[in-house]
């Protein structure tokens, strides 16, 4: 039987539509739906267990996948066989997680999983931006409990019209690209890249994008209604005790409240709130805290929470003692490691960056081979968060979600600065050495001054810092440069990077409902200025950037060469390319692109580079008809001199003894030499020979009444009479051929 579908249609205003479908595919899960634009489809389900789980946190977990099937490819390796997520499917997972995991209730400790799968790939539609629509729809379409729909848009500005959901070659000329996660009320997340745009442009995108979310949140409620809302399972939450709350509060917050306005460092803070825990676990006997340890915990966090939050509302004073807008205190470093092509320290307050960047040739760019897309990255930057940074000790399992997300919003923010004639490959790799907040925006910082420290002329530097709110509802306060505990307790996470002209990079995660335009203008106006007193302390530290790479940094020359030349520059198995580089110690690319074959040469010693260029000139050298090239004599014949172009080493021609001097010349080395230099003239190719034909003898003043000779027959040699003689030999009678 074929089953009954429900499906309900976003119009996007320009003829575009995206189509959401329930009811046909993957019946089996809590929910399930299909979302359509143009050819991309995506299929997502989501599914929860009914066993609660033993943690005390919300198992969530977010899968997006993109199927190679689904743009008709093949996965690359050789198994051919999706593996592990990519780079750019874990930043998908972690948008949408960042706007859902708000909305689930607080108590909820059932595991929960949204699985996307693209599985049909449009090439003019970008299918990320739908994941987060997939996701709301198919929740809202299960019985789990949930808040309120949302859903999440990306928005591009192009020519000064902003779009929702562009293609890729219309983000490809924007000037800002954000992704925007919102319920019909309140925006939750923001993020995304810009091109020095003001806070206002900003916001303006920002408002634009909540308006489409808007008309998909009713698009979801009106596909619910068509298929009849589920009623909200039971579950089993927490075990509340007002009694015991109040108790325990009454205890702790005044302790909590003092220790806050003390503005200690992070690990006396830490030792000082710890001291409190420690007296209220103190309270209960052994009987108590094994059954409601748990509850007890949860209690002294809430008053510690309220308390410390109630200092910076009432007193406008921070955990570490700062006022709102105050940034912590910065040191800087560059060229600290001897040995690579360029490195920095950026220290603030209790988080440190160490930041290194390598130079290399296109064969070291990124390569991405996805369904959605293939192409090279020759900027790219590698963020590491190892357990040190924190005090903590714990196993490595490889590079975490956190990290890449990081990296990536980092990256973003840098990339726009690098020149767009930048002949290198660069690679950032960031070290967080140290941690108590915002070290992806320290990371920055000292991946800028890394930058500049190895060469690279950025079109302007670029800063970032971290902002935070705390609000009660009535009252709120934007907290610059935020440490890590403020980032936990507050109820914004507002990540901010630019240069002295705009924002390059944005990251927002807002924790609280009903955030105003008002607010969120005023934390990017105090970022502005928190960003431009960072970017001080990194111009103090180095004003601009080097003007050249360091001395034991590989230096690069890009020249390109006919397309006809390209083999034989290789030669045969690649014997005279790489014969050619170990002769002159570099590295040599050949790419071919637009019919020519761009040569790109890395090496550290200048003159091995330069012996390459003249190889490479050599190569493809072609004398010009009349004009005069200085040789050198590097043979001597019967019949003439085989010279060599010093401008083209490699290059030799005959310099025929007729062509030496004006009178007859009976031996060569009557006029020259072995390793004799002179000049000569290009007379363009001989119509007999089909040879390039040169002069010595041009170039010299025809004697006065000189007669040319008339040219013999047999072309200026006895080769004719030799043939005569045979030919006569040939004729005579066989019996006198026999005895000779």
């Amino acid at each position: 039987m074929i089953p009954k579908t429900y499906k309900e249609v976003i119009d996007l205003g320009d003829g575009r539509e995206i189509s959401i479908e329930t009811g046909k595919l993957a019946k089996q899960a809590d929910g399930s739906a299909v979302i359509q634009m143009g050819n991309t489809m995506l299929l997502a389900t989501v599914v929860s267990s009914r066993d609660k789980s033993p943690f005390d946190f919300l198992p969530l977990t977010v899968d997006y996948r993109e199927k190679f099937a689904s743009a008709g490819r093949y996965p690359g390796g050789f198994f051919k066989r999706e593996a592990r997520p990519s780079t750019d499917e874990i930043l998908t997972m972690r948008l949408v997680d960042r706007v859902l995991r708000p909305l689930f209730p607080k108590d909820y400790r059932y595991e929960i999983q949204v699985m996307i799968q693209l599985m049909s790939h449009d090439e003019n539609v970008m299918p990320d931006a739908l994941a987060g629509l997939a996701a709301s729809t198919v929740i809202q379409l299960s019985d789990i409990p949930f808040e309120c729909p949302i859903s999440e848009v990306r928005v591009a500005r192009i020519d000064g019209e902003f779009v929702i959901n562009p293609s890729f070659e219309q983000v490809a000329n924007a000037d800002i690209d954000l992704m925007v996660g919102a319920s019909a009320d309140s925006v939750a997340m923001v993020e995304g890249e810009m091109d020095e745009v003001s806070e206002e442009e900003m916001a303006d995108a920002i408002r634009f994008a909540h308006e489409a979310i808007k008309v998909q949140v009713a698009a979801q409620e009106r596909l619910v209604a068509a298929v009849g809302k589920k009623e909200t399972r039971d579950y089993e939450g927490s075990e509340e005790d007002e009694d015991l709350q109040k108790k325990i509060h009454d205890a702790v917050y005044d302790k909590c409240y003092a220790i806050a306005k003390q503005g200690l460092g992070k690990q006396e803070r830490g030792e000082a709130f710890s001291a409190v825990k420690d007296e209220v676990l103190a309270m209960f006997d052994e009987e108590t805290l094994e059954e409601r340890g748990a509850m007890i915990k949860k209690y002294f966090s809430a008053a510690h929470k309220d308390a410390v939050r109630d200092v910076v509302l009432k007193e406008g004073i921070r955990l570490d003692g700062r006022q709102t807008t105050d940034v912590r205190p910065i040191w800087c470093e560059v060229d600290y490691l001897p040995s690579t092509h360029g490195s920095s320290i950026f220290t603030r307050g209790e988080t440190q960056a160490l930041a290194t960047v390598t130079l290399g040739t296109s064969r070291e760019a990124n390569i991405i081979d996805l369904p959605t897309i293939q192409g090279e990255e020759t900027f790219y930057l590698h963020y590491n968060f190892p357990p040190f940074s924190t005090g903590e000790a714990r196993p490595l399992r490889g590079t975490s979600r956190r990290e890449i997300g990081h990296g990536n919003l980092a990256q973003r923010a840098l990339k726009g600065m690098i020149p767009d004639d930048c002949p290198y490959t660069v690679r950032v790799v960031s070290e967080v050495l140290e941690s108590n907040g915002s070290s992806s925006m320290a990371t920055v910082c000292s991946g800028t001054m890394a930058l500049m420290d190895a060469g690279i002329q950025l079109k302007a530097p670029v800063s970032g810092i971290a902002m935070g709110l705390i609000s009660d509802g009535e009252n709120y306060a934007v907290l610059s440069d935020i440490l890590g505990d403020e980032d936990h307790l507050g109820d914004m996470d507002f990540k901010v990077t630019g240069t002295a002209n705009g924002i390059t990079a944005c990251q927002m995660d807002i924790k609280i409902k009903g955030l105003s335009y008002e607010i969120l203008v005023k934390a990017l106006k105090q970022a502005r200025d928190g960003r431009l007193h960072i970017m001080e302390k990194l111009t103090d530290t180095i004003a601009q950037p080097n003007e050249s790479v360091k001395p034991h940094a590989p230096k690069i020359v890009t020249t390109t060469i006919p397309e006809d030349y390209i083999g034989a520059l290789i030669g045969p198995g690649g014997k005279n390319i790489q014969e050619l580089q170990k002769r002159t110690e570099t590295t040599i690319v050949i790419n071919e692109e637009d019919g020519k074959g761009i040569v790109e040469i890395l090496g550290t010693n200048q003159q091995g580079i330069e012996d390459v260029i003249k190889a490479v000139e050599a190569l493809t050298f072609k004398p010009e008809l009349g004009s005069v090239y200085e040789v050198k004599v590097i043979k001597i014949l019967e019949f003439g001199a085989v010279v060599e172009y010093l401008e083209a080493p490699g290059n030799e021609v005959l310099l025929h003894v007729s062509e030496l001097d004006w009178k007859r010349t009976e031996n060569v080395t009557d006029i020259v030499n072995m390793g004799d230099v002179l000049d000569i003239k290009y007379l363009g190719v001989d119509s007999r020979t089909k040879k390039d034909k040169v002069s010595r003898k041009a170039l010299l003043p025809k004697p006065e009444g000189y007669k040319e000779r008339p040219p013999r027959r047999d072309g200026g040699n006895n080769r004719g009479r030799d043939n005569r003689r045979r030919d006569n030999r040939d004729n005579r009678p066989r019996e006198r051929r026999r005895e000779e």
